[in-house]
């Protein structure tokens, strides 16, 4: 069998949780030496670790953000202007108008985006690490190898998983064949929830291998239990089993999971700075944003109620110290000037194009000028059609008076003069 323990497979993500497994496995063997070898809070100061490291681009980010609100509305009008022209000229136009904005901010409309894609790749990282544990702890992994190289085991093992309940999970994680691998052994004895390894442990009560079984269990059970839950069991599974056995401090703890998953999601999203958009606005960023602020909490109890405990924790740990982040950066932007943001931004383009030979003034100026040429042209527009307005009322004004004066006796004019002249008699006096 293969003698290289499960790892993430995905591309380029398993390079960065290859890093990143390094970090884990420190962390747990500190705690280990401390004495508490305890996957849980390997997790939480793992997780802890990852978000303080990335803060620098959760600032820019968040930076971007607060720009964005006040950039927004100006972008709205630009969009507006050209609602429904789909030629090419206005098009170009609409373009060159929305990057005269962001150049006028100091902003690579790209800018958010390379900061996401950045990011990514870490958070998935981060979850691939956690997902598989045996491969990036040694310690734990050198301990499941011990008990998963031994071919009767094995045999065994095998042959426990097929009669086992609703073992769909098991049986993929464990393989047939080919697939039977000593890392797929592993995986799947890590999996195993307390309900199972108490069958395990009843079935190979009289086996060579049951006292390294027993020995495994324990310090598995050490491991990976969090408060009152085991970290590999699901929140779902424990809520089912701890109604059924009356287990009420396991079932509370067991559906504080997703709840607390949704609860310091929709806070992080609270503490997002966001653009201020008109509530009939029908821009279609701002939907998509107020329909992924209402579906991502939703989806992350979803998520957590039915993945591993230890998955859970990490979610909830993730959006806690973002919120904490976000918080203490919000206090921090609050006392910076949006002239201030724009001023360093604008230094750090200006820096770049002298890297690249280019007079700095070149940013500031063409941004100054293309934002005063909308300004101008929407003036201009205003301009004209105030005195378009003028224009139609001074000829309703003469038609009207050619019209009253010239009116035909016994007319409707005639008489309107009439009362007209009536009124202003009697007005004077």
């Amino acid at each position: 069998m293969a003698t290289v323990l499960t790892k993430s497979g995905m591309p380029l993500v398993k390079y960065v949780a290859e890093i990143l497994g390094y970090l884990m496995n420190g962390i747990y063997l500190l705690l280990d030496k401390a004495g508490i070898p305890n996957v849980a809070l390997a997790i939480i100061l793992f997780t802890i670790v990852m978000y303080l490291l990335m803060t620098p681009l959760q600032i820019s980010q968040q930076r971007f953000s607060k720009l964005n609100a006040v950039m927004s509305p100006e972008i709205q009008k630009v969009q507006a202007k050209y609602k429904g022209k789909r030629d090419q000229v206005s098009q170009q136009k609409m373009l060159d108008e929305t990057n005269a904005i962001y150049a006028k901010y100091g902003v690579n409309q790209a800018g958010s985006c390379i900061q996401l894609l950045i990011q990514m790749p870490v958070l998935f990282a981060l979850y691939q690490v956690i997902y598989h544990i045996p491969g990036y702890i040694g310690l734990i992994g050198g301990k499941l190898r011990v008990v998963a190289e031994d071919a009767s085991f094995v045999s065994f093992f095998t042959k426990f998983v097929e009669k086992l309940p609703n073992n769909a999970q098991l049986t993929a994680t464990l393989g047939t064949g080919s697939k039977l691998t000593t890392e797929s052994v592993m995986d799947t004895i890590y999996k195993l929830n307390p309900v199972q390894w108490s069958e395990l442990l009843k079935e190979a009560a009289d086996k060579d291998y049951s006292s390294g079984l027993v020995s495994l269990h324990d310090y598995i059970e050490r491991a990976t239990n969090f408060v009152v839950m085991n970290i590999s069991d699901t929140p779902m599974n424990l809520i089912t089993t701890s109604f059924k056995a009356g287990q009420w401090v396991v079932l509370i703890a067991a559906v504080l999971i997703p709840l607390l998953a949704w609860g310091t999601q929709v806070l992080n999203m609270k503490l997002m700075p966001t653009a201020n958009v008109n509530k009939d606005s029908k821009d279609s960023m701002s939907q998509t944003m107020n329909t992924m602020n209402t579906f991502m909490p939703l989806m992350s109890a979803f998520f957590c109620l039915t993945l591993p405990v230890g998955i859970g924790i990490y979610w909830i740990a993730g959006a806690v110290v973002r919120s904490i982040q976000q918080f203490i950066i919000n206090k921090k932007l609050d006392r910076e000037s949006i002239d201030e943001i724009i001023a360093k931004n604008q230094k750090k383009m200006n820096d770049k194009r002298a890297k690249k030979g280019l007079p700095p003034q070149k940013i500031t100026e063409s941004a100054h000028v293309s934002t005063r040429t909308i300004e101008s042209e929407n003036r201009m527009k205003e301009e004209a059609q105030a005195q378009r307005s003028e224009r139609a009322k001074a000829r309703a004004k003469e038609s009207s008076a050619y019209y009253n004066s010239n009116a035909k006796p016994g007319s409707l004019a005639s008489k309107a003069n009439m009362v007209k002249a009536f009124d202003e008699k009697n007005l004077k006096k």
